[in-house]
Order: structure tokens, then sequence, then C-alpha cells
């Protein structure tokens, strides 16, 4: 086995921190593709209340310890727009767009959060087919992509009540959008159907040029709720391709495509996801079969190494950024003499102390209500404490870490406020050749997957797979 550690902000330290070293998250937030490390219900004699209050606490000013420059009494709010700022980075968002639209937006009312992404969005794809029109495909290209931004961010907030049309109307549109702007690409990016069981995986093959020269292939996925096979248009799939690479982003089950097309759920048994689409990739063209690496972001940090431990044909993996144990990651505020105790109640078939507790915590934080009736509907849980439940699933504990056999590399994000920990936990169950890069606040790359960085994130993470299928 061989190891390196990358500590990316200059020092003299050659290790990766500890993860005794880093302070937990004391509150919730949840972002696109991104769940919250840690819903902090405690089953403490302080009862379900005091959950509620920590849950109603905000984490913007625990992450960099300044107040975001926007919606600084709503870290959500503040993390959601700082993704679209970090969108621009490979052209699918404006920053002057970004920042008009935020500033209509009412702090903490979805509605408004709605309106206002739908509004630009609206305005933006009408500009963008007036100058397909006129036959100015590069300008409708580029308006087209920014659209499907847009749209997609619109309905982000909505899916406590999966039925609202709202939902179904903003996902088409990004989706029609984001289709009329690939097009446009030279070469097209081309939409595929991965045959998945009974039904199909959406995706996009990026490919460098026309010829089918052999390429090395980076299959990349998202996370826990996010645009995921659009989203990483600009987290990771262009940044590639001017490498390079050629890049199949699609969506799994839960994710953006299948949940809202059919209400198809996660799975935690991520590898008979990833085969299918490693079949699918090996009838494209100008794909070299020994170099195919896969990426996966945020929740995709722990579904992606699962895959890998089974799916031995992928010569090189990047967890962005690592997760060893998802389930954990949502009782970090349940003390640990009391976790067996709870862990039990989750799966029992009735608990109504915990589900008080549960209600309660929703009740005083409309964001954590919303995450978790997502995670209901992304899960296919009926009740928020089966969510929390089956959440548990989702892990890499048992050998399965250990059974990674590939490259691997783990990133962390310095001042992550979802998932606090878990790269060093899962860096140090690896027995494969591994390295651990760590990006920092000070260079403007702490957030959570490095949102905002773009570009500073992929060249690093991009060299190192240069550097790996080079060796």
């Amino acid at each position: 086995m061989t190891q390196k550690i990358i500590d990316l902000e200059i020092s003299s330290s050659d290790e990766a921190p500890a993860a005794a070293d880093m302070k937990p998250t004391e509150s919730i937030a949840f972002s696109r593709g991104r769940l919250s490390a840690g819903i902090p219900i405690a089953m403490t004699a302080a009862g379900p209340q005091a959950g509620a209050q920590s849950l109603s606490r905000t984490h913007a000013e625990s992450a960099s310890g300044s107040k975001p420059p926007l919606f600084p009494d709503n870290a959500q709010f503040w993390y959601e727009v700082r993704r679209a700022f970090g969108a621009a980075s490979y052209g699918a968002s404006e920053f002057g767009e970004v920042l008009v639209t935020a500033g209509r937006i009412r702090s903490g009312d979805f509605d408004s959060w709605y309106e206002e992404w739908n509004r630009t969005a609206e305005k933006v794809g009408q500009e963008a087919a007036d100058q397909l029109a006129r036959g100015h495909k590069i300008s409708a290209r580029d308006s087209f992509l920014r659209a499907a931004t847009y749209y997609c961010a619109s309905e982000f907030f909505l899916h406590g009540n999966p039925s609202d049309p709202r939902i179904t109307s903003a996902y088409q549109k990004s989706v029609e959008c984001y289709r009329a702007s690939a097009r446009l690409f030279d070469p097209p990016i081309e939409p595929v159907e991965i045959p998945y069981e009974n039904t199909t995986l959406p995706g996009y093959f990026h490919r460098v040029d026309h010829s089918d020269r052999k390429r090395p292939l980076l299959i990349i996925h998202s996370g826990f709720d996010g645009g995921s096979a659009q989203e990483v248009h600009d987290s990771g799939a262009r940044a590639a391709v001017e490498r390079g690479y050629n890049v199949l982003a699609f969506d799994g089950p839960g994710q953006f495509g299948p949940i809202h097309r059919e209400g198809l759920p996660f799975r935690p048994d991520w590898e008979k996801v990833v085969t299918p689409v490693v079949d699918l990739a090996l009838t494209l063209p100008g794909v070299d079969p020994g170099k195919i690496a896969l990426m996966g972001i945020s929740m995709g940090g722990e579904l992606a190494p699962r895959a890998v431990a089974f799916e031995k044909r992928i010569a090189a993996l990047i967890a962005n950024d690592g997760i060893y144990d998802y389930g954990a990651t949502n009782l970090t505020h349940v003390p640990a003499e009391l976790r067996v105790a709870f862990l039990h109640r989750l799966a029992a078939k009735e608990a109504p102390q915990v589900d008080t507790m549960i209600e309660a915590a929703m009740k005083a934080s409309p964001t954590a209500a919303w995450g978790i009736t997502h995670g209901m509907y992304a899960m296919g849980a009926p009740t928020p404490r089966a969510y929390l439940a089956s959440a548990q699933a989702y892990n890499l504990r048992d050998g399965i870490a250990e059974a990674i056999s590939c490259p691997t590399l783990v990133c962390e994000a310095e001042g992550d406020m979802f998932f606090k920990g878990q790269p060093q936990e899962l860096f140090d169950h690896l027995t494969c050749p591994k390295t651990y890069m760590r990006f920092t606040e000070s260079e403007g790359a702490g957030a959570h997957c490095q949102v905002g960085a773009g570009r500073l994130a992929f060249a690093r993470m991009y060299d190192w797979l240069d550097q790996t299928f080079s060796g």
C-alpha cells in the first residue's frame, strides 16, 4: 500500500488532520447534492426541545468565523447562493445574475426563492431562444446553460411537498435548457440512457473531440439532492474534458433524473448502479477500458467508494469529499452511550418519544423539515424516523472500505459543515494506494466540495488523476 498526504495550505504539517482535532457540527444545514452531517436529535434529559433549539441555530459563522455577505441569518440560503456563484467558473451561471436574483429573495421564504430563480431562468431562457432563432449559436449555448442552472436552483426548497407542480415544471425546463445547450457544444454533449434493471438512468457523454481515439474516461455522479448529471457540467465534467478526458455523467436512483421522472429511490448497494454504467461506458467511442475513473461528489463520496469496492473495472477513485459512514453523520448529536438504544428505537415499529423529538426539531427549523422530508422522498421512506433508519445502511463498514483496491483520492474541505471528520475516517480505513487532499478556508476552497473554488480544486484533483494514470 502507498499513502500520500497533500495539505494544500502551505505549512509545516506533513500529516492529514486527525478527526479528533475537528470540531463537531452544532446545527443543521442542507445543500444541493449535499445532506448535512449531524441531525442534532439528542436523547438527553433535556428532552425534544433541546434538540429543536440546536437545529434552529445557524452554521453561518461556524465554518469560516465570519458572517456571509448574503443571507447572514440563513446559512442554507447562503450556501446555495455560494454554489450558484461557483457555477460561473465553467459558464453555468453569471455573477451579476446570481447577485441580483439573490438580492430579491426574502430570507427563509421558500416561495420567494422559487419565484426569483424562476424569474431569472425564464428571462435568460427566453434570451437563449431568441439568440438561437437569430443564428447566434454560441450566445444561445451559454444562455441555455445558465437558464438550466437557475431552473434547477428554483425548485430546491420545494421538496417538502413532492406533489407541488412547480417541481416537475422546473425539472423539465431545466432538462430542456441543458439539452438545448448541450447540442450547441463542439462536439455536442450527448444525452444517453443507461439500461438499469427495468428502466434506464439518464446521463450525458462529454467528448474531447470527434475522433475515436482511446482516452481515459471519468465517470461522475453527484450526491443526495443535486442536479447531478447536469450539475456536474460545472462540477468536474468540463474541467476533465479540458484535460483530455472523456466524461460520462449520470444520475443514479434517488438522484435528480430518476427521482423526478419515476420516483426511483436511493439504494445503498451502489455497485448495482455503477456496474451497468460501466457496461454502457465500454460501448462508447474513444474509451480506454484500462483507464476508467469514478468520482462521487458529496454523498457520492460514500456511494462511489462503495461501488468501487465491488466493481473492479474502475482503475481510480475520487471521493469528493470522502464519507465513511453517512448514517452516523445524521446522529452526531446523539451521545455515544445512547446511540445503540437510539438506533434500536429508529427501527422499532413504534417509538413515540423519538417521533416527538424529530417533529419538534422539524418545527424549529424549516431547513431541517425540508431536509428530512426530502430524505423521505429520495429514499422512499414513509416517515421521518424511517428515513433516519434507512440512512444507517449507507456506510463502508465491515471491510467494504478495505476492499477498495484501486488508487484513491480522498478530498476534505476544511470548513465542511456537513461531513466533518468523515474524509479522515474513510482515509484511515483504506488499504489501497491512497492520497489525502485537504482544501482550506484561507485559499477560498474550504466549503463543502470546494463550492466557489472549482478551477482551483479540479486542477489539483485532475493533476492527481493525470499522475495516477501515467504512473
